[in-house]
C-alpha cells in the first residue's frame, strides 16, 4: 500500500505513485467571456455617441430637418374647405352700359343680355368724350373701389376680355360697362355660368400646402 492511500482504502481506490495531484480552481472562462463583450458594448456606445455629437455640429441636423420639409411636402392632407368672401349676386349688381363704338344699337342690345342673366340695368347710351371711340379692345368695367374684389369679378364673368378699372372718387356701387371697338357679344352664357360657380368655390388647404412646397 501507497503512503498516499488513506487508512481502511485498498483495491481499486487505491493511489499509487509517490506524487500528489495538482489541485487547482477551475478557470473562470465565462466571467472573462461576459466582461469581454461588456467591454466592447460599451465601446460601441461611447464611439455611436461621438458619433451623433460630431454630426449635429456639423449640420446634420438640419439636413435631417430638410429632409422632414419635404417628408412633410409629400404627404396628402386632408382637403378641409374654407368658405371665399361672400359675392354679390346678379341681381344686386346695377350696371350701366355705354357705347363707345361708331356701331348704333351696340349698347340697348348688350344691356338687354344683361337683364336676362340676371343683372340690373342702369342708364344705357353711348360713351362720355373720355371713352368715346377711344378704347380698341372688347370693352372696360369700371366701378368704385370697394368694387375691385366683390361687384367688378361678377360682371366680368360676362365680358372675360374687357379690362379692369376703379375710380377712387366715383361714388356709389354702380358699374359700368363700356363697349369697345373689338366688342362682339358677351361671353356664352354656359361659360359666364362656369365662371360664376368657380368664383363661389372654396379654396382647399391641400392646395395652399402644394403651393408652400
Amino acid at each position: 500500500m501507497s503512503m498516499l492511500t488513506p487508512p481502511g482504502m485498498g483495491g481499486q481506490y487505491r493511489i499509487t505513485g509517490d506524487k500528489y495531484p495538482r489541485m487547482r480552481p477551475p478557470r473562470r472562462r465565462g466571467r472573462l467571456v461576459f466582461g469581454l463583450v461588456a467591454s466592447v458594448a460599451v465601446l460601441g456606445l461611447v464611439g455611436w455617441g461621438t458619433l451623433q455629437l460630431i454630426d449635429v455640429f456639423t449640420g446634420g441636423g438640419k439636413k435631417a430637418s430638410a429632409a422632414g420639409s419635404k417628408a412633410g411636402c409629400k404627404t396628402k392632407a386632408s382637403p378641409s374647405a374654407s368658405a371665399p368672401a361672400a359675392l354679390p349676386e346678379p341681381r344686386t349688381i346695377t350696371v350701366n352700359v355705354y357705347n363707345a363704338t361708331p356701331r348704333s344699337g351696340l349698347a340697348k342690345s348688350t344691356a338687354d343680355e344683361l337683364k336676362k342673366r340676371g343683372f340690373k340695368i342702369g342708364d344705357v347710351g353711348n360713351a362720355s368724350s373720355q371713352f368715346d371711340k377711344k378704347i380698341k379692345g372688347t370693352g372696360i368695367l369700371l366701378g368704385p373701389a370697394s368694387a375691385l374684389d366683390s361687384s367688378l369679378p361678377v360682371l366680368a364673368t360676362q365680358l372675360a376680355t374687357a379690362e379692369r378699372h376703379t375710380d377712387v372718387a366715383r361714388k356709389g356701387t354702380d358699374l359700368d360697362l363700356i363697349l369697345g371697338d373689338e366688342f362682339k357679344a358677351l361671353t356664352k352664357k354656359a361659360d359666364a355660368d362656369r365662371a360664376l360657380a368657380r368664383l363661389a368655390e372654396p379654396v382647399t388647404t391641400s392646395a395652399a400646402a402644394k403651393k408652400n412646397c
